[in-house]
């Protein structure tokens, strides 16, 4: 795979709401240093900035972000802000609310609803727009209902402060419940190869009503937060060598591959392997390497 000519348009495109992006884009988790949020060693400032001009150059036009992405050096959305800033046209920036950290980088309470504007100005403030593209309502585990934090999120919808809306670790009576409220372009929940029935089934879900899914995790999968483990099974190391591929391109490629309303958004802070996370969407596995890692499961394009 020649990952230095490699394009994001190759992947295609979806529509989020009224805003095509292409199908690989960028999660900017981990641009704050070598593990998320207050862990690890700090991200090298103008390596990052780079990767970040690189991914557009690449063709990345949608970037996940938020503003509790921060550690103790660096900030996501200030780092997107002063390598990208003016933002081209066609950039889609989508962030989410509802978790609460403290300045110490500390987890404290969740947001009430009517803290939500304070967490919408906040990533207007850093990232320094005057609306925000896409939001999405992090449900928090334990919360059964979003109706009043959702409901929220609309209002300002409606105030011009938001374009779109999405949701994000959730279960399937959370999306019914926002749809009642606002329409929803997208949902980011966990998924990949290794995904359980129940996240199986909202993936399907979601294609049948036209609705985007942006898994996290879909390349770190059981590393989750931390990362990937490095240890993958010897179906996934089959494939690549098959097709002189990483295990995490071939991941990100199985995920595309799934149905055309998946979206990536693979993170690094690394050039090299930016370029290999956009390379994946070139990489077209066959119907029985798919069918394999698969376990037999149905394609789910809508």
């Amino acid at each position: 795979m020649t990952a230095q000519t490699a394009s994001a348009a190759v992947a295609g495109t979806w529509l989020l709401g009224d805003m095509r992006v292409n199908r690989i884009g960028f999660g900017a988790m981990r641009l704050t240093g070598s593990a998320p949020f207050h862990r690890g060693t700090p991200s090298d400032r103008d390596r990052v900035l780079g990767v970040l001009r690189q991914a557009v150059a690449l063709g990345v036009n949608h970037i996940d972000t938020a503003a509790f992405y921060f550690s103790q050096l660096r900030s996501a959305n200030e780092l997107i802000n002063s390598a990208l800033s003016p933002y081209p046209d066609d950039l889609v920036i989508a962030t989410k609310v509802g978790p609460g950290r403290d300045a110490s980088g500390g987890w404290s309470a969740p947001a009430r609803p009517d803290e939500l504007r304070g967490q919408v100005e906040e990533n207007l403030r850093q990232l320094g727009r005057d609306h925000l593209d896409l939001v999405n309502l992090r449900v928090m585990d334990g919360q059964d209902s979003i109706a009043e934090h959702f409901g929220a999120l609309a209002e300002l919808r409606g105030a011009g402060l938001i374009r779109h809306l999405g949701v994000s670790g959730i279960r399937p009576h959370h999306l019914a419940e926002a749809r009642a409220i606002a329409p929803v372009v997208c949902v980011q929940n966990r998924y990949g190869i290794d995904a359980r029935e129940d996240e199986e089934l909202l993936v399907r879900d979601c294609g049948a009503q036209g609705i985007a899914v942006v898994p996290f995790f879909s390349v770190a999968g059981d590393g989750r937060a931390t990362g990937a483990t490095g240890s993958e099974s010897q179906e996934i190391l089959a494939v690549a060598r098959a097709h002189g591929a990483s295990p995490a391109q071939v991941r990100l490629a199985w995920t595309l591959q799934r149905g055309a309303h998946l979206l990536v958004i693979p993170g690094t802070g690394d050039p090299d392997h930016l370029a290999e996370n956009v390379a994946a969407g070139a990489l077209r596995l066959t119907e029985q390497e798919m069918a394999h890692l698969s376990g037999g499961r149905a394609t789910l394009s809508p």
